[in-house]
Parts: C-alpha cells; structure tokens; sequence
C-alpha cells in the first residue's frame, strides 16, 4: 500500500502522519513535492520577473504564497508556469524563517514581510494593486496584512487554497503505535503551527474584525479530504456574494480525491484560480471546470 508524507508541505506543523493513499499513483508534481528537498530561494517557472509588464487584460500582478514550511518553488511548481502562460506577471517570495525553517514565524511577522514583497512588485511593475494566490497558511496569512495593517487598498484578489482561515481542530501526527490527533498548543513546533489552532490568541485577533474587509475580493477552494486543516468548512469565509466565493471541490469535481497536500498542484483547483482572476469579483459560483486532466 502507497504510503502519503504528511511533510514540509503541511499548512501547521512538520509532522508526518503515515496515511493509506488513493490506489492511484501520485502525480510527478505532487512526489516531487513531498520527496524533494527545496532549494531556498530558487524561484518557480515563470515567477519572479521583474522586468514584467502586466498588460490590460491581466493588469495585476500575482503574488503567490506558500504554506508552513513550505517553499515558493516547491508549493508553486505547477501553478506559477500555468498563471504565466496565461498572460500574468507572477511573483512569488519565501517568508517567515525560524529556526531554519520557512512558514514557521510568528503569522503577523509574515505577514509584515508579504507587505514589503507586495511594495516591491508595486514598485517594479507600476501596478496600483496585486492579486495574491496563497496555499494553507497562505491562504490565511495574507487577511492579516489585509484586515490590520493597511494592505487593502493594494490587493485587488485573495484567492486562498485550503486556508487555515479559522484555524485547525488537529492534525494527524505520528505516535509509536500509529497516528493520534494533536490539538493542544503545547504540541506544535513553531510558532506560526501555534497561531493556527483554533481558538489560538492570534486566530481570536485575526477574525475579531470579522472574516473580509472592504476592498478586495475573497474566494476560497477547499476540499472535504483536507487532513490538515479540520474541519475543512472552517476554511470558508462570511461574507456577501458580491464579495465572497466558497468552493468545495467536490461539488463540481465529486470524484476528485485531492487532499491538503496535493490540491495546490490539482488541475480542477488551477481552473478554480484561474476563474477566480478572470471575474469581475470573486470565483463565479457557477462555473462548471472540467473534472479532468
């Protein structure tokens, strides 16, 4: 039986939890993601260009951002050549660093440093605001930068992925006779991995002034297989349609089987981002992406 690493690529904590995999095998994205070791600060295809112009079609740059000990060339492997290919300038950053380890500061020093990257891509390619695609604690990390320090003028999309947007009940962790839940702050091993549990100091602050703001544009892309982030409708925003998209993979995609630390390479999901750049607002709820390759 195929075995899945729950690794470096998790939204919360480096732990690998040993999980029975779909009988199917993986895709080359997603093993190179889980047995490769990054190479910090190599950029993904078709990211970090600064010479780019964005035209008027795609008049915002994409800033992409990865998850909790996560790398940009890694987590961005697919998507980041797929956003170039369709016209965007892309751009994307490695933050956080702690002990060695990427995604693992404190959220709200990450989020400070997101806001320094964003000024850079500003000021290199004139563009008055971004859009920012982010995976995990990158799907979450950015509302701080949105919601409390000023960052909403600049952001014209969010579109998180499997965001930790509430934070997690638990995830799966290795024990000596198998795999328990760990859901107590004293059992994370950083401190971004401490802010993302629930009820955690910092997700109380994060979500005080309600789940958006004024000014951007919100969409969400969650799948009920999630193994990370738990329950996975904690990932979903409140918020006005105009304003916020939901999607729950599975309601388009039923058999699509992705879970935390694969939906940020799925096909389905670029689609979602895809749409959700393109539309006037957040995702279209109605749009209907093929299943398949």
């Amino acid at each position: 039986m195929q075995r899945r690493i729950l690794s470096g690529l998790g939204a919360l904590c480096l732990a690998a939890a040993a999980l029975a995999a779909p009988a199917v095998a993986p895709s080359p994205a997603s093993t190179a993601q889980a047995g490769t070791v990054s190479t910090l600060g190599i950029s993904p295809v078709g990211a970090n260009d600064w010479d780019c112009t964005p035209d008027a079609e795609h008049p915002y740059p994409v800033v992409l951002v990865h998850g909790t000990f996560e790398t940009m060339d890694l987590n961005w492997i697919s998507l980041s050549p797929k956003l170039k290919r369709n016209g965007y300038c892309v751009f994307a950053l490695n933050y956080g660093f702690e002990n060695g380890l990427s995604g693992a500061a404190h959220v709200p020093d990450s989020a400070a440093e997101l806001g320094d990257f964003i000024d850079r891509v500003r000021q290199a390619t004139g563009a008055k605001k971004v859009d920012i695609v982010g995976h995990s604690q990158g799907g979450m990390m950015p509302r701080w930068y949105v919601g409390h320090m000023g960052g909403a003028k600049y952001v014209n999309d969010l579109v998180s992925i499997a965001p930790s947007s509430h934070g997690t009940q638990g995830i799966l962790v290795p024990t000596a006779t198998g795999v328990a839940i760990a859901n107590s702050i004293d059992t994370w091993i950083c401190d971004s991995c401490a802010d993302q549990v629930s009820g955690s100091d910092f997700m109380t602050e994060l979500n005080a002034i309600g789940d958006t703001v004024a000014g951007p544009d919100y969409t969400v892309i969650a799948t009920k297989y999630d193994e990370i982030v738990m329950p996975y409708k904690s990932q979903f925003l409140k918020g006005e349609s105009e304003q916020v998209t939901n999607v729950l993979l599975q309601d388009k995609c039923p058999l699509n089987i992705s879970g935390h630390l694969d939906v940020n390479v799925d096909t389905v999901v670029h689609r979602w981002v895809l749409n959700a750049l393109a539309t006037d607002g957040p995702a279209d709820p109605g749009y209907r992406p093929s299943c398949y390759l």
